[in-house]
């Protein structure tokens, strides 16, 4: 029989249960006869209290809590590609034919489904040697994703019997004999604690970008493959936009959505989106490689923490096959403010601004199960999990302690400005207060892949922009005929930074994704026509003139120059060369 307690309180999610002295620290436990899911965050003696991740009204003192001595866990195997969850792995389309529309209370099922049967391919044969993180055979999930079959942790031994056929996520398709002769059965599905990192062999430097598609992240503020980014702005700076952006565009294997107590309407503009539109290197929906946790602000508060920690082990487990995995959290104020409300509910002392005092420890052991790694497994292979963070500070302000706590453990800082947004300039990337720690790291990349002076063509474009930034304060107060013409040059060649490579079109066919090739020839277009322009100035030519060189308006339009045509740079090369040739002719 299933040990239980009994409720003595219940207050909003929390709910403290009596007699529960077998109850271990964040088990699993089925509160009331409507079973809602709970875990245990702290115990007193026989009393736990527990936070439950269902609606608790009705709830009271009195009712049974049964305990199921597991932790909360997650579903690894099959089937997880194009699924969409809620923040305890329950998949919402297979409860929406159980129950209608509305989630209701109690409502359970299991996050794999275990009628379906899977094509398993063995990769090995009877008689082989395998340890934990081995890829014993493959699975077609999706057009775009071959899932692998691991070993779980903690297994190792020969391979007794393996078969190739179809086969559901629960039934064996291999055994393994450890060394003292026990035979273990294996199927294509694990379990793993959410709380718990997986394990790999080693960390590995992060040298690779991830192409995000997006001109001012990939040139200026680029986020390693394995790396941590957050992206902080106040309400209608377009956090959420970037973050469909990076889902929709980055060259991740695998994407995995946390929508982690966001508005309702921005997850279902996903759900709406993403199988709608077509992965740019594969032409597939790029449904075919994400994984959805739609955990909305009028879900329960307290379910924004697991639904975090599930994404994140999703994210851990198809690293662990090899892939490079991107990770979107929108956002990790949410969560903030769940462990804001529970921490208060359990009387403990708060911190800054009511945040419980283990908010920083929260966020960077989050953030610290990203990275680069050699996987578990006798095959050396290589896999990538890069987190990426919203977070939205009340009124855009990044004093706040959430903002504070993640940019300590972060490495990319975007800062979103709500006068950048107003001014519709989108992406809403400060490019004067962000920065990326990743770049002397990925110098050499670029350098061998893009073009050997991609640096330093990034380089002077940030110091030009800091200039105007300068330049701006002394038109505020002498106007812009006080500065000489070199300065005016400046502002020229910033607007044009700022307008036509900053500026960026989320919804146009072709300026919505911007490859690195394409970054470096645009960019490249324009401090051109800046180096002719200091030529020409020097040449005597009126600054007037140089203004209204017809190329600046080719340049404007060059980013809507289709990735396949990108030839169509050189031309426009050429007649920067050809119209300052001309003023050089007719001045002498």
């Amino acid at each position: 029989m299933m040990d239980q307690g009994i409720i003595v309180k219940v207050s909003g999610p929390l709910v403290v249960a009596d007699k529960m002295k077998n109850a271990r620290m964040y088990d699993v436990v089925r509160v009331s006869e409507q079973r809602l899911v709970g875990e245990i965050i702290e115990i007193h003696g026989d009393l736990a209290s527990i936070q439950v991740y269902e609606e608790t009204g009705g709830i009271g003192p009195g009712e049974p809590v049964y305990l199921t001595g597991q932790p909360l866990s997650v579903e690894l195997g099959p089937g997880l590609i194009e699924s969409i969850y809620d923040g305890i792995q329950r998949p919402l389309d297979v409860i929406q034919k159980k129950v209608g529309d509305f989630l209701l209370r109690g409502v359970d099922a299991p996050g794999l489904s275990r009628e379906k049967k899977w094509p398993f391919k063995p990769l090995k044969k009877p008689g082989d040697k395998v340890m934990s993180g081995d890829i014993i055979g493959e699975v077609p999930e999706t057009e775009l994703v071959m899932h692998r079959i691991m070993i779980p942790p903690g297994v190792q031994g020969e391979i007794v019997s393996i078969e190739e056929g179809e086969f559901t996520v629960e039934e064996p398709v291999c055994q393994v004999k450890d060394a003292e002769g026990n035979t273990r059965d294996i199927s294509m599905m694990q379990r793993w604690p959410v709380r718990i990192p997986r394990p790999y062999v080693k960390k590995l430097a992060p040298l690779e970008p991830l192409i995000t598609g997006q001109r001012v992240v990939d040139t200026f503020f680029p986020v390693a493959k394995g790396g941590t980014a957050c992206v902080p702005g106040p309400f209608g700076s377009g956090k959420t936009v970037i973050q469909h952006q990076l889902a929709k565009w980055s060259d991740a294997d695998i994407i995995i959505y946390v929508g982690c107590g966001e508005r309702g309407n921005e997850m279902t503009d996903v759900l709406m989106e993403f199988p709608e539109l077509l992965d740019p290197r594969s032409g597939k929906p790029l449904m075919k490689r994400t994984v959805l946790i739609a955990n909305t602000s009028n879900m329960p508060v307290a379910a924004r923490e697991a639904s975090v920690y599930t994404g994140i082990t999703l994210g851990e487990y198809f690293r662990d096959m090899g892939f490079k995995v991107a990770l979107m959290a929108d956002s990790t104020s949410r969560w903030a403010e769940a462990m804001r409300e529970i921490s208060g509910r359990l009387e403990e002392m708060p911190g800054e601004e009511g945040y419980p005092a283990y908010l920083g420890t929260r966020i960077a052991e989050f953030y610290e199960r990203s990275g680069r790694v050699i996987c578990a497994g006798s095959d050396g292979r290589e896999g990538s999990l890069t987190t990426i963070g919203a977070v939205s500070p009340p009124g855009g302000d990044l004093s706040d302690p959430v903002v504070q706590a993640t940019l300590r453990v972060v490495k990319v800082f975007w800062s979103l400005e709500d006068k950048l947004a107003y001014q519709r300039h989108f992406p809403a990337i400060s490019w004067l207060n962000s920065y990326s720690l990743y770049t002397e790291n990925l110098d050499d990349y670029f350098r061998n892949e893009v073009h050997e002076d991609f640096a330093a063509l990034r380089q002077k474009a940030i110091r030009l922009l800091q200039q105007e930034a300068e330049l701006s304060e002394i038109v505020k107060l002498v106007g812009i005929d006080a500065l000489s013409p070199s300065d005016r040059l400046i502002l020229e060649t910033s607007r044009s930074l700022r307008e036509d490579f900053l500026h960026q079109n989320a919804f146009h066919e072709i300026d919505t994704y911007c490859s690195l090739e394409k970054c470096y020839r645009l960019l490249k277009l324009i401090l051109t026509l800046h180096d002719k322009s200091e030529q020409l100035l020097h040449e005597g030519i009126p600054f007037k003139e140089i203004q209204a060189m017809k190329v600046r308006e080719t340049i404007a339009r060059a980013r809507y120059v289709d990735e396949h045509e990108l030839d169509k740079m050189d031309e426009i090369h050429r007649e920067i060369e050809e119209e300052s040739q001309k003023f050089i002719d007719e001045g002498e």
